[in-house]
């Protein structure tokens, strides 16, 4: 059994539906009372770090709080949200287990149904 180290809280919503669809896939594959690590950060944090440009101290603040994930058990980590992937170098450099990048499982997805074209909705900063 491997652990997964949610790293959520930008925004909130997102983090609901990682931790929902995670959670469900883990208790499907486990069963009883197993569950995702989680850890949520105050977004108004790293959006007034976004704001500012400030995306090396944005990577720190996450990569702080990823590293405190692993301390807490987690053998790979997940970003859930799409905009802070930006920083995702850092916080893949500063961690000892996988951080499992959104822009991978989406490559390969969008491989395996053969799109030649794909599209990003997305924030300004995204």
């Amino acid at each position: 059994m491997r652990r997964i180290g949610l790293l959520g809280g930008m925004s909130w919503e997102s983090t609901a539906e990682y931790y929902r669809l995670i959670n469900r896939e883990v208790n499907q594959r486990l069963g009883g009372l197993h569950s995702a690590v989680i850890a949520s950060v105050d977004f108004a944090e790293v959006e007034t770090l976004q704001s500012a440009g400030a995306w090396d101290e944005a990577g720190h603040y996450l990569a702080e709080r990823a590293v405190a994930l692993q301390a807490a058990g987690a053998d790979v980590v997940v970003l859930c949200t799409n905009t802070m992937h930006r920083v995702a170098d850092q916080i893949e450099a500063a961690l000892g287990v996988p951080l499992l990048h959104l822009a991978d499982a989406t490559a390969m997805a969008v491989q395996a149904a053969e799109v030649g074209t794909v599209g990003l909705l997305g924030t300004a900063f995204t």
